[in-house]
């Protein structure tokens, strides 16, 4: 169950990075298929690894502002990729805060999706 949720997240973060590179200026992606395919699965082992280390870090702002915080986890996850890869480029603040926009939403998607539910 673990590898489903695995490739799903992977081909959730492919499309949101052409959806990023496509509605959001400043935003800059490699065109090259097996690039955009290796990034969106560096960002699912970010979201999967990285991401709940940032959320405890931040967990009191993600609390005191009712869980806007984790708009911050979740750019510091794009900051990351945009520092360590060469083939995404986010090139001001408005496109990393649409691009964190579009990736909050889709993370949700992902979670609602994917949540166990026990009967």
């Amino acid at each position: 169950m673990w590898l489903i949720k695995f490739i799903l997240a992977i081909i959730i973060n492919f499309f949101g990075l052409l959806m990023a590179k496509q509605f959001i200026s400043g935003f800059v992606l490699s065109s090259n298929f097996l690039d955009v395919l290796f990034l969106s699965f560096v960002l699912t082992i970010l979201n999967f690894v990285i991401r709940p280390i940032l959320k405890l870090i931040f967990s009191p702002i993600i609390f005191l502002t009712f869980g806007l915080g984790i708009l911050i986890v979740n750019g510091l996850i794009l900051y990351l990729l945009d520092i360590f890869f060469q083939s995404i480029s986010i090139q001001s603040i408005s496109a990393l805060i649409y691009s964190i926009l579009v990736f909050s939403i889709l993370n949700f998607i992902y979670h609602k999706a994917t949540k166990h539910k026990d009967n």
